[in-house]
């Protein structure tokens, strides 16, 4: 199998252009654990204030507010950057196929 890690689609895998980006490329799991790490504050947050915990609860639903934004916005640039990448390889490849983004 030839050496596509400077190519930023996955031809031999999949006809989708992005399909498994999140887990192959390293550069999201900051915004991953942010979001799964937001989402336990949640659920600490949620608890506290159920048992009558309102400044632990308060605090918690803040804290999970910050770091689900705060994950989902690195998502968010991790992904146009790749779509950046990709219009950037499809320039210097002028005669590989080229599929407009769908995502």
């Amino acid at each position: 199998m030839p050496d596509t890690s400077q190519d930023p689609v996955d031809h031999a895998r999949t006809t989708r252009q992005h399909a498994g980006e999140t887990m192959k490329a390293g550069h999201n799991a900051p915004g991953l654990i942010a979001v799964g790490l937001g989402v336990l504050a949640l659920v600490v947050g949620l608890y506290s204030l159920a048992n009558s915990a309102a400044l632990g609860g308060v605090i918690g639903v803040a804290v999970a507010a910050l770091l689900i934004g705060g994950g989902l916005l690195w998502l968010a640039r991790m992904h146009r950057k790749v779509q950046w990448e990709q219009r950037d390889w499809h320039a210097k490849n002028p005669h590989a196929h080229y599929e407009p983004p769908t995502s």
